[in-house]
């Protein structure tokens, strides 16, 4: 089916509707206007109103490294959330956990014994806090019988929730078997992980961990930049330099940041917080739309009306700047023609608001009334219409 733009441009909160045209191709995505970042790739969503605030290669792929362990995690979070684990299952730590992850590896531990068995709620503190890599493989091997099996099950997951762009090769990240990723990717999990597991995220922010009588510090290096940051990780592949993911919240706003490429330790804490203390006190969240507003018209062939109004079931809001906005630009999407009958609420559309280039939300729109079918000489003459049409 054909495909119709309907273009309005946006202003404030005015808004006008431009005449329908074909469909286009979409400019590619810049980055955001009075911002650069060092970073190869970034990606920055404000939670609430989904509005993105950077992208810049947030599609272009680049190794996972440790971020790879919040794909291990979410993939033991919804195991346990079916139930088909408890935090009391004891998983053994076998030798090539113990070698490949554990003490003898010289990364990043929770130190656990060799032939040991340890609980899942221990295991999880240690790869959240402690970025454990014997901890991931321990899980690896317990729910899946070993670590390609439990990466094939990452991957599904990933698909299963739109992570498209990902995928993995082991549950640490470590460079044995590759796991590749993208800023857009990690955003939409640290999302996703925020939203789900409310019980287990806060565990992203715990400052220490003690187990087995050893103490061990948070090893995620932006937590302490005083910026309000409670999560998530990071991660360095050779070759393709830092990376990070990040949230953090101030005065009821909540952002979440990925960026990659980056050249150092160093150049990946400064640009976290600088990136984020930009989106922090540059923007605001102003009301575009009330909820019903009509927001544009679909043509409807073959009812007893020609249009149908279209609204979104909730109030569309965006986190703007505040000091010179650059203009918004807002496409109605829908499939060309909507034929008759056409049900009240129905799902037809999407409104897709661009700024400088780059798509920074999309709503779903429904329809505002029903319309029924039209008689024989509108649905005759309407037939002729869509058969001008295309033609043309």
């Amino acid at each position: 089916m054909m495909r119709i733009w309907s273009y309005l441009w946006i202003i404030g909160l005015a808004a006008v509707e431009m005449p329908g045209i074909a469909a286009a191709q979409s400019a590619a995505p810049t980055p955001a206007a009075g911002f650069t970042t060092k970073a190869r790739q970034a990606y920055m969503v404000e939670a609430k109103t989904g509005t993105v605030l950077l992208a810049q290669n947030e599609n272009q792929s680049f190794p996972a490294a440790s971020l790879a362990k919040l794909m291990t995690m979410e993939t033991v979070f919804s195991t346990m959330k079916r139930g088909e684990i408890s935090p009391d299952t004891l998983y053994p730590v076998s030798e090539n956990a113990w070698r490949t992850g554990g003490a003898p590896s010289g990364t990043t531990t929770m130190f656990a014994a060799l032939k040991s068995q340890i609980r899942v709620d221990d295991l999880i503190r240690g790869v959240v806090i402690d970025n454990a890599n014997d901890a991931c493989i321990v899980l690896a091997e317990g729910m899946a019988g070993g670590e390609a099996q439990f990466a094939t099950r990452m991957t599904a997951r990933a698909k299963d929730l739109g992570l498209d762009r990902s995928v993995f090769g082991n549950a640490t990240g470590l460079p044995s078997a590759e796991s590749r990723t993208t800023a857009r990717d990690m955003v939409e999990l640290a999302r996703h992980l925020y939203a789900t597991y409310p019980d287990r995220y806060p565990l992203y922010a715990q400052p220490d961990f003690t187990w087995n009588k050893i103490f061990q510090r948070n090893k995620n290096p932006l937590l302490g930049l005083g910026i309000g940051i409670d999560g998530l990780g990071a991660g360095y592949a050779e070759g393709a330099g830092f990376a990070f993911v990040a949230s953090v919240e101030r005065n009821g706003t909540r952002l979440f940041l990925a960026m990659g490429g980056l050249a150092s330790d160093k150049e990946r804490t400064d640009e976290a917080k600088r990136a984020l203390d930009w989106a922090l006190s540059s923007f605001e969240t102003r009301v575009v739309f009330r909820q019903g507003d009509v927001i544009g018209q679909a043509s409807v062939y073959g009812g007893d009306a020609g249009h149908v109004d279209l609204v979104a079931n909730e109030p569309i809001d965006l986190y703007l700047p505040t000091n010179n906005p650059e203009r918004l630009s807002g496409n109605i999407v829908y499939h060309w023609p909507l034929r008759a009958p056409v049900q009240q609420g129905q799902a037809v559309g999407t409104l897709k608001i661009s700024q400088g280039g780059r798509t920074v939300r999309e709503i779903p729109l429904v329809t505002a009334a029903a319309v029924g079918e039209g008689t024989l000489t509108s649905k005759a003459t309407d037939a002729l219409m869509e058969l001008m049409l295309f033609w043309l």
